[in-house]
C-alpha cells in the first residue's frame, strides 16, 4: 500500500511535484524517444526528439542509444542554439527542430526515419488522401523536397511543407511532426507512418487504385476531429 501524507496524497506524488520542470521534462523526451525504437519508427538512433521548456529545448544527444540515456545526460540549447545544459553534442537536425519552434507554438517534436513514411517521401510530393486522419495534421501531408541533413537548407524546406500542417515527409529522409505535448507529436507521427503504410498497400494490388478522399473531405473531418475524445469540462 502506498504511503500517504496528512492530507491523504500519495507520497509519490509529492515527490514528483518536487521535481523540476526541467527533470520531468527531460524524463518524457527519453521516454518518447525510446518508444520511437520500441515501436519501429527508428533504428538505432536515426531520429530525434526535443521538447521546450520555457525558452530551453531539450534534446535528444547526437550518436547516444536511447536505452543509454540517464538524468545527468540531459541536453538543451537555446532558441539560438547555444548550448546551456549537458555537455553531450545536440543532435545534428537541431536546425530542423529550433526552426519549427520559432515558427510555430509547439512544444514537442518528433522525427523519424519510419519505413513506410520514408519509401513513400521518394515516390510522391503529397501523401495520397487516403485517410481522412490527414485531417488531423491539417490536410494533405506534403513532401518538402530533399536538401542534406542537418542543414538550414532543410529546415527551410520543411517549413514551407508545413505551412498550416502539423506534420510532413521528408523526401528520401523520413517524418517530422510536432504538438503541444511529446504525446501529441508522436501520435501524430505514429498515424503519419500508418497512412503511409495503408497507402503503400492498397497501391500494391495490381490493376487496382485506391480510392481517396478530397480535400473537402479531408477538411471536413479535419473540423470534427477537433471535438474528438474526452473535452475538459466548462468552468
Amino acid at each position: 500500500m502506498a504511503e500517504q501524507r496528512r492530507d491523504g496524497r500519495d507520497v509519490r506524488d509529492s515527490a514528483q511535484e518536487g521535481r523540476t520542470a526541467r527533470e520531468r521534462a527531460w524524463d518524457g523526451l527519453v521516454a518518447t524517444a525510446r518508444r520511437t525504437v520500441t515501436d519501429g519508427l527508428v533504428v538505432g538512433t536515426s531520429g530525434n526528439v526535443s521538447v521546450r521548456v520555457g525558452e530551453t529545448v531539450l534534446v535528444t544527444p547526437s550518436g547516444v542509444p536511447y536505452d543509454r540515456l540517464t538524468p545527468g545526460d540531459v541536453v538543451g540549447v537555446d532558441l539560438a542554439g547555444r548550448q546551456v545544459l549537458g555537455t553531450l553534442t545536440p543532435t545534428s537536425e537541431l536546425p530542423m527542430h529550433l526552426a519549427v519552434y520559432r515558427a510555430t507554438d509547439a512544444r514537442a517534436v518528433v522525427h523519424t526515419h519510419a519505413v513506410h513514411a520514408t519509401a513513400v517521401s521518394t515516390l510522391v510530393r503529397e501523401l495520397p488522401l487516403i485517410h481522412y486522419m490527414a485531417g488531423a495534421l491539417g490536410g494533405p501531408v506534403r513532401v518538402a523536397p530533399y536538401a542534406a541533413y542537418g542543414t538550414d537548407e532543410l529546415a527551410e524546406k520543411m517549413l514551407q511543407a508545413l505551412t498550416g500542417r502539423t506534420a510532413c515527409l521528408l523526401q528520401n529522409h523520413g517524418t517530422i511532426a510536432y504538438g503541444s505535448t511529446l504525446d501529441q507529436a508522436y501520435d501524430r507521427t505514429a498515424q503519419l507512418e500508418w497512412m503511409c503504410r495503408v497507402w503503400l498497400t492498397a497501391s500494391a494490388l495490381p490493376g487496382l487504385s485506391p480510392t481517396l478522399l478530397s480535400e473537402e473531405q479531408v477538411n471536413e473531418a479535419g473540423e470534427r476531429l477537433k471535438g474528438y475524445g474526452q473535452q475538459e469540462p466548462q468552468r
